[in-house]
């Protein structure tokens, strides 16, 4: 009883801070998250509790390890919470590694008050801070590392998937649009591969256009195989994988870059030779295929 009657003061405590005993002893923390700045507010245990923006920080680790154990002397403890957004979870890990609550909230289902319509860094925490006191922000389930890792691959196979069908479409729609169309059954088999050595065009600033969405299909494939194979290791295994991938990586992209920069010359060249640009060309796309189309 004695505990109550000190406490009386003290309208609208939460439950949380009853069940611990620690009375004015718990902050809550809003932290506006940027690449390179943390806006940082901070609310007082119970309804009147004070509300005061903290100020920005730079988002680094050991900076932001010295502010949470700066605001926790004396024992108080904090709860900490942020938006989720590019920025990741790894501010979520560096404070529930330090001892600290920490949650990520949706966006979508803050609670917004109509014709609130000034949004700055500085306000957006403080009224984090405000609604994490009143526990009306609603936390998303925070993945491990691992299965970060797993989600993050799956994201690159879909997109190394989506980037090489457009490859195709551009490809595909560049030979439809100057009367070359493919006789057989299917694309993008064997005998497809070995048709597109054979496309001529009259000009030879076309047949450059046609090397380089060649050369753009065959490293979009390469990559979209490179992540299939990686899905199906572990261990020792995902790793070598990954070190292949790496290479390969650098070796498309500046491959790629190479290929543009001798189309570019031959174009410069066009005034020229124009015979000489034309055969050149034509070589170039057949023994780029017929490289990408032995068998293995």
């Amino acid at each position: 009883m004695q505990n109550v009657e000190g406490c009386a003061g003290v309208a609208g405590t939460e439950p949380h801070a009853w069940e611990t005993g620690l009375m004015d002893i718990i902050a809550y923390v809003g932290l506006d998250v940027h690449k390179a700045t943390v806006s940082v507010a901070l609310a007082e245990a119970g309804r009147g509790g004070e509300i005061r923006q903290l100020g920005v920080f730079e988002n680094r680790p050991a900076l932001l390890t010295k502010l949470a154990a700066r605001l926790s002397k004396g024992g108080r403890r904090l709860s900490f919470c942020y938006e989720a957004g590019p920025c990741g979870y790894g501010l979520h890990r560096l404070l529930t590694g330090c001892g600290h609550d920490c949650v990520v909230v949706a966006p979508s289902l803050i609670p917004v008050k109509a014709g609130d319509r000034v949004k700055t860094d500085r306000r957006d925490a403080m009224t984090l801070a405000k609604l994490h006191r009143a526990g009306e922000l609603t936390p998303i389930w925070i993945p491990d590392a691992a299965h970060e890792a797993m989600r993050d691959l799956v994201r690159a196979r879909a997109t190394a998937g989506r980037v090489l069908s457009k490859a195709r479409q551009h490809l595909q729609g560049f030979l439809l649009r100057h009367g070359q169309i493919y006789q057989g059954v299917r694309a993008w088999t064997l005998a497809h591969r070995r048709w597109l050595t054979t496309v001529r065009f009259a000009h030879p600033a076309q047949q450059i256009v046609l090397q380089d969405y060649i050369h753009a299909v065959q490293a979009d494939h390469s990559a979209n195989i490179g992540s299939s194979a990686l899905s199906q290791t572990d261990g020792a295994g995902q790793r070598s994988s990954l070190a292949r991938m790496a290479s390969a990586d650098w070796v498309q992209r500046n491959g790629r870059g190479l290929a543009l920069c001798s189309a570019r010359s031959a174009l410069r060249a066009a005034c020229r030779s124009a015979i000489e640009r034309k055969t050149r060309g034509g070589c170039a796309v057949a023994s780029s295929w017929r490289r990408s189309s032995r068998p293995r």
